[in-house]
């Protein structure tokens, strides 16, 4: 088969999570081909990483780059038809069909409508068909047409409020956003060589990486499967990088994730959701739940194993808490909560092992919570000429106090993750992979990865979390009871190897239920039978011409 995988995050030119998902998903199916196609930012050494003899790269572009680089990865002659006007004719083609798009995007859905997301759907594919006859998208997507015609959509009757008092600033933003995300509709991956000759459509992330198999679905009748183990609309609502925009823009901005997005579940053949979290999320934005089939991401276990098998090992005092620091990650209320333990027992410890992330706001966070714990916690000693040691310990996963995972780990008696805002937690699978027992808050998916094998505690409740963490800690029977528990659980639901099985029968499901579909030079189907191409007569009863015998 035939498998046309949509990347995000540059894979295969760096391996972030999504990366490493892609690159085991391919090594592990090697009885299908696969064609990368890469939407995302390459690294900037223009390397990529090595791949099976089964998979190639056929294309790779940067829908969010700015420079038009990603005209320059396209067909020769692309970006000179992007850069050119549109004449009279297609200049109207264009206008009728931004004006649906933008209406869509405008329009106040009534409870159980639908005319908002039909007309965005139509202004879509209408914007994809004339770029990909006559070119010139991005061009035609910052004209002053473009924005006259969203201006008109805003003031309509029935607009959004929010959308109808945007002005003018408000207006000249969304479109500069809206053509970035409207690249994908440029590109040449929409040919009979290229997203035509797949047999099945693979994004590896819905919204803009999706868009490309959305298009193949409409002009070739491709199969989709969307694979979402973070839901991108979700990501959109709870990034702070838009917190200086005004509401209208806001307002405009979340209309389009959200219509895209609901389009992607419309088209898609099946959605796979990595947790239950992420699929509640799908069906609230109109996925039909027939076609929702959840498929837990597999992690590598190995490396694991020696910490697992040994599920007494660690410091009985010790709680670990392992991830990025942000504030989403609430380690203000940890430190309370473990401030309430300390009183209650003393000879406790906190390892905070922080995970290197390249955003700057982290360091301000985290020197606010060291702070916070030097304020609560001074350095204790056992004697006057002792020297005093704190019993919070800030570490960085790599460095000599915390070198591997493995290591973190194998020294605590519990785990705790305190976060208010969750997706999918892998450090909670990898702590259960371990063999210990974890005290989480119940955000995300946490839930459903813990089962019965944990425990599980309201988020800001610092009491709550202290009282678990104290019950687990003084309960050395019970902690071990709920470690190999969680062992035994996430080596049956969240090892790679149950995650390739599932696609493995999802690939095959899909292309079965997809109409045969005849390419040029292919011939039909069952032309001739199989004994045509065996050598001599193969039908001993047959006459001879010219004999009326029967052939020897």
């Amino acid at each position: 088969m035939r498998i046309g995988l949509l990347t995000e995050g540059g894979y295969p030119y760096a391996v972030g999570e999504s990366g490493v998902w892609c690159e085991r998903l391919v090594r592990g199916l090697g009885q299908h081909r696969f064609d990368l196609y890469a939407v995302g930012r390459p690294s900037s050494t223009g390397a990529t990483l090595s791949l099976p003899p089964h998979a190639r790269l056929v294309r790779a572009a940067d829908p969010g780059d700015a420079s038009g680089s990603l005209l320059e990865r396209t067909a020769p002659g692309t970006a000179r038809a992007a850069r050119r006007a549109y004449g009279r004719r297609d200049r109207h083609r264009f206008t009728a069909a931004y004006e649906r798009l933008a209406t869509g995007l405008c329009a106040e859905e009534a409870a159980g409508g639908s005319e908002g997301a039909d007309a965005f759907a139509e202004g879509l594919y209408a914007l994809a068909e004339l770029a990909r006859e006559r070119g010139g998208l991005p061009g035609a997507l910052r004209s002053d047409d473009a924005v006259r015609a969203l201006e008109t959509a805003c003031r309509a009757p029935g607009a959004r409020r929010g959308a109808a008092a945007a002005g003018l600033p408000d207006h000249l933003a969304f479109a500069e956003h809206l053509e970035r995300v409207l690249r994908p509709l440029s590109l040449d991956w929409y040919e009979e060589d290229a997203l035509g000759a797949a047999d099945l459509c693979h994004a590896a992330a819905g919204g803009t990486t999706a868009l490309p198999g959305l298009l193949a679905t409409r002009f070739f009748g491709t199969p989709l499967l969307v694979t979402e183990y973070g839901v991108q609309l979700r990501a959109h609502y709870l990034s702070a990088a838009g917190a200086d925009r005004s509401a209208p823009l806001r307002t405009l901005l979340a209309s389009l994730h959200g219509r895209l997005a609901a389009e992607v579940y419309r088209q898609a053949a099946l959605l796979t959701p990595g947790n239950a979290h992420t699929r509640r999320w799908q069906e609230k934005c109109g996925a039909d739940r027939a076609r929702v089939r959840t498929v837990h991401p597999g992690m590598a276990a190995d490396r694991f194993e020696g910490v697992g098998e040994d599920e007494e090992s660690g410091d009985p005092t010790t709680l670990v808490w392992v991830g990025r620091a942000e504030p989403a990650k609430d380690l203000v209320a940890l430190l309370h909560a473990f401030a309430d333990v300390r009183a209650r027992q003393p000879d406790a410890r906190l390892r905070i092992v922080t995970v290197p992330v390249r955003d700057p706001g982290a360091d301000a966070y985290l020197a606010h919570c060291k702070g916070f714990a030097a304020q609560l916690f001074p350095d204790e000693a056992a004697g006057a000429h002792a020297v005093g040691e704190n019993p919070v310990s800030f570490e960085e996963l790599g460095g000599p106090e915390a070198p591997t995972l493995e290591d973190t780990y194998a020294s605590a008696a519990v785990v705790v993750l305190s976060s208010t805002v969750e997706g999918f937690p892998a450090g909670l699978v990898e702590a259960m992979f371990c063999a210990r027992a974890t005290v989480s808050t119940d955000v995300g998916a946490v839930v459903e990865i813990i089962g019965g094998t944990g425990l599980v505690v309201p988020p800001r409740n610092p009491r709550a979390l202290a009282d678990a963490c104290l019950a687990l800690l003084r309960d050395p029977g019970r902690r071990h009871r709920l470690g190999a528990a969680a062992r035994a659980r996430a080596l049956e639901l969240f090892t790679v190897e149950q995650n390739l099985a599932a696609f493995r029968g999802i690939y095959l499901e899909l292309l079965s239920r997809a109409p045969v579909r005849h390419r040029p030079g292919d011939g039909a189907l069952f032309a001739h039978p199989a004994e045509a191409h065996v050598p001599g007569s193969w039908n001993p009863g047959a006459v001879t011409a010219g004999t009326g015998a029967p052939d020897a």
